[in-house]
């Protein structure tokens, strides 16, 4: 289809498939017209996810670039524009939101505690035993767990970092957890 052949895009009765066979053709018009019906839902989505106004104007914007240069991506035949738009919008903020690094900065933050003598003990007995049993782990469990709550990572990105199967981790940090369960139990 030549771009002569489409219809006008400033047509109200034009049909997203028309407008998303314009873009793929590369007529700008057709963009326009796209982010004119869109960009709020877009824009709605982003921000009630991210709470960011302006983490949500560069999802909108991403996603717009995103159909332009890749217009191929989206497939009327597996649904509607709008929710397929809506459905990036927020896999867009939920992955911003886990880049994000704290707003607060560390030395901002006030903390006001009253130092309790028995609970104070009873945290260091309990941290030791805690030391004593991840010294007695095997290396790769002992990793596995350190790696998992001392730096955050999820049993995927351990998985990747340790060249382990999925499974082994996850095996290895559940019988670690087990293993620190009974030692505290006691």
């Amino acid at each position: 289809m030549r771009v002569d052949e489409l219809p006008n895009a400033e047509s109200p009765q034009m049909t997203d498939a028309a407008i998303v066979a314009g873009i793929r053709s590369g007529d700008e018009s057709s963009l326009a017209q796209l982010y004119d019906r869109y960009s709020r839902v877009v824009y709605s989505v982003a921000l009630r996810v991210i709470g960011d106004t302006g983490l949500a104007e560069d999802i909108l914007q991403e996603i717009f670039l995103q159909l332009w240069r890749n217009p191929g991506s989206f497939d009327a035949n597996r649904g509607n524009l709008a929710p397929w738009l809506s459905v990036i919008a927020r896999n867009r903020a939920i992955d911003a939101i886990r880049k994000r690094k704290p707003q607060d900065d560390i030395e901002d933050v006030v903390l006001s505690v009253t130092v309790n003598m028995e609970a104070e003990t009873d945290r260091k007995r309990a941290a030791e035993k805690v030391r004593a049993a991840l010294a007695n782990m095997p290396p790769a469990q002992k990793v596995a767990l350190e790696l998992a709550y001392f730096e955050g990572m999820s049993h995927t990105e351990i998985a990747a970092k340790t060249g382990q199967p999925l499974g082994t981790i996850k095996t290895r940090i559940r019988t670690g957890l087990i293993s620190l369960r009974g030692v505290l139990a006691t």
